[in-house]
């Protein structure tokens, strides 16, 4: 059968002339002369292979504007491969496709590249910014990045309460009150914490403990809180010793020190002993506070102080913080880099992801000038909104503690980099004892703890070549009402079967799911089949797992290692292979244990109180004030409980019932 020739027709469907044509292709038939209509085969459409690399780069160019912003280059499954900024975003993006790079590992990162996006900003300071919160936030594997970035405590004193209170703080500034820190370390601000108590007398207990108290506790006995909770000192005079505190924690320590003084010196002379005592003691325990400071600079009353030193393709970043003219402690750090980074570019992306989410003091100081150091600092001008200058001095006492941050960088990457190289040769140990494809990335070893079946919990621990990586740690408090008591492989099944199940919807969702290279179980055959069986039913029996169980008399050294299809076997005795695993069974024990303990206290510390339907924080409370305590409430008539404000007839005879089931 003949096609009509005065019907003109082409394969490639953006050649028809009008829609008309299209609609043919969609039903899969075309006209013919008779009228009828002859299925023809699909028309062949003309594909090409999508763009990659340095094309797909240059291709992108001719869309982009020459305006700041910030580009994202990504690989395949979606993989952020690197976040840069851009003053022109069309220019910076030209010179990777113009195929000329500096490194290889650029030239590496293009050729992975299958896609691009792209955020256009006003400034390119406001580029700056979004730059350094999405590194943070999606962790490019090309980016230089910031590790182990934790929050860092603080010295927080209350003002929403009539008698301020002293505490440790944490996070984000949410209580109303006076701010002092970051301290390196909870270490640095316990031990403030502690001498503030002992120069100030101030308060540490919670809202509910102070309410509650009706003679002083045992901090006022060792003379370490003036006791405001019963009234032994007025409440103006207790706010005076607050805004003491307050003084010393902003440097003015010198004038606070020489007013106690005075005061003791005074009391001296009128034959009054004791107080002369009590406050020549406060002004010991301020004086230990200089005594123990490395470094008091007179010339630096608020500063940060970074020294970077890289070598072998590792680095370290020490930090230094000095507020109130005091050192308030350092911290090591150890960012992701290549060998191929320069010092100054290391520099500026770390400081600004540093400081993405916390304070930014007036000067900082730094061995290696950040690059684009000028965009910087107006950048952290903008965020804090005041002045910030990032200086690398040259001579005098700011100089002198660079230096002295510069040498413990150097100190903590030489004893990083040894650390290093003993890890991957006993994890090199580890895959050879185990039969394992390759050295593993990331062990997690479980284990579970118990007091006759109550207060369970179970640990997970995780280690990898940086050591053990504390916060991936996890606790498991076990919920199944169905377990007997005691039933230790009831027990990690529930957390094999928690912890996995995460991991399977994580990947069947796409998301960042982190697989384990090693499992190590704290047991013998038992838990070995247990553990198995959870992991069979998940669908996840192809990451190993290796059951550890200590020797007949639970010596260590003897320990037996039983693997699905083989035969227990032991390793080599003092071996360093042997001593690694002993360790990470340790580390699993310690943190099980430790959390068990932890739930066991918070149970031992509720009130019976509590379990009292229509008993809330008020009512609970006012009893409490009104009889002393829990028992005092359990030996109290129902008509003396009804007395008690807010407590109705109803709720004294519950109370009464509660306390006295037959």
């Amino acid at each position: 059968m003949a096609i009509s020739s005065d019907v003109s027709f082409t394969l490639n469907p953006r050649f028809a002339p009008n829609v008309q044509r299209r609609s043919w292709l969609h039903r899969g038939r075309m006209p013919c002369r008779r009228g009828a209509n002859l299925p023809i085969f699909p028309p062949m459409l003309e594909t090409q292979a999508p763009l990659k690399g340095a094309a797909l780069i240059k291709d992108e160019v001719r869309r982009l504007p020459d305006r700041p912003g910030v580009y994202r280059m990504i690989g395949e499954d979606g993989e952020v491969l690197y976040v840069g900024k851009a003053r022109s975003l069309k220019k910076r993006v030209l010179q990777y496709a113009q195929g000329r790079f500096h490194t290889q590992r650029i030239a590496h990162m293009v050729d992975l590249t299958r896609a691009m996006e792209f955020v256009t900003t006003r400034t390119e300071t406001d580029a700056l910014l979004l730059e350094i919160n999405l590194i943070k936030q999606l962790k490019p594997r090309f980016n230089v990045l910031l590790r182990d970035d934790k929050s860092f405590p603080e010295i927080v004193i209350r003002r929403d309460h009539a008698a301020p209170q002293l505490r440790k703080h944490r996070g984000a500034h949410s209580i109303k009150g006076d701010y002092f820190g970051p301290f390196a370390s909870a270490w640095a601000v316990n031990r403030t914490l502690n001498t503030l108590q002992k120069a100030f007398l101030l308060r540490s207990c919670s809202d509910s403990v102070y309410e509650t108290r009706t003679r002083p506790c045992m901090l006022h006995q060792i003379r370490r809180c003036s006791a405001p909770c019963t009234g032994l000192i007025s409440l103006e005079d207790y706010n005076a010793l607050v805004d003491e505190a307050g003084a010393f924690l902003r440097g003015k320590s010198r004038a606070v020190m020489e007013r106690m003084a005075g005061e003791m010196q005074a009391a001296a002379e009128d034959l009054e002993f004791e107080r002369a005592a009590r406050l020549r003691d406060r002004i010991r325990a301020l004086a230990s506070v200089a005594q123990e400071q490395q470094i008091n600079p007179e010339t630096v009353d608020e500063a940060d102080v970074f020294a970077l030193h890289a070598e072998g393709g590792q680095a370290c970043v020490q930090v230094f913080f000095f507020r109130a003219g005091q050192n308030w402690g350092n911290r090591a750090y150890f960012p992701r880099v290549d060998k191929s980074d320069e010092d100054p570019d290391v520099m500026g992306a770390f400081l600004g992801q540093f400081y993405d989410d916390k304070p930014i003091p007036r000067m900082i100081l730094v061995n290696v000038v950040p690059a684009e150091c000028e965009l910087l600092s107006e950048a952290f001008c903008q965020k804090s909104g005041r002045k910030v200058e990032i200086s690398r001095p040259q001579r005098g006492e700011k100089r002198q503690i660079v230096q002295h941050a510069l040498t413990n960088a150097r100190e903590a990457l030489g004893r990083k980099m040894a650390e290093s190289s003993a890890q991957s040769k006993l994890l090199a140990g580890v895959c050879e004892a185990f039969g394992l494809e390759g050295s593993p990335e990331r062990i997690e070893v479980y284990d579970n703890s118990h007091i006759m079946g109550t207060n369970a919990v179970g640990g997970m621990i995780v280690a990898g070549p940086e050591g053990f990586q504390k916060s991936q740690y996890r606790k498991f408090n076990i919920r199944s009402s169905e377990l007997t008591p005691g039933d230790d492989y009831g027990m990690m099944r529930e957390v094999l079967r928690r912890r996995f199940s995460r991991l399977v919807k994580e990947e069947e969702e796409g998301g960042e799911a982190v697989r384990p290279d090693l499992v190590l179980i704290d047991g013998g055959r038992g838990q070995l089949d247990a553990a198995m069986e959870v992991m069979a039913d998940l669908g996840v029996d192809d990451i190993p797992v290796v059951g550890v169980a200590k020797g007949p008399d639970r010596d260590a050294g003897l320990e037996r290692f039983f693997m699905p299809g083989k035969e227990p076997f032991m390793l080599e005795p003092k071996s360093p292979v042997l001593y690694y695993l002993q360790r990470l069974r340790d580390e699993a024990h310690r943190f099980a244990i430790g959390s068990h303990r932890t739930r066991r206290a918070m149970d031992m510390k509720k009130n019976p109180l509590d379990e009292i339907d229509g008993v809330g924080p008020g009512r609970k409370r006012a009893l409490l004030h009104t009889f002393g305590s829990a028992r005092g409430v359990s030996r109290a008539s129902v008509a003396d409980l009804a007395k008690v404000e807010g407590v109705s007839e109803a709720l004294a005879q519950r109370i009464y019932d509660h306390f006295h089931k037959a």
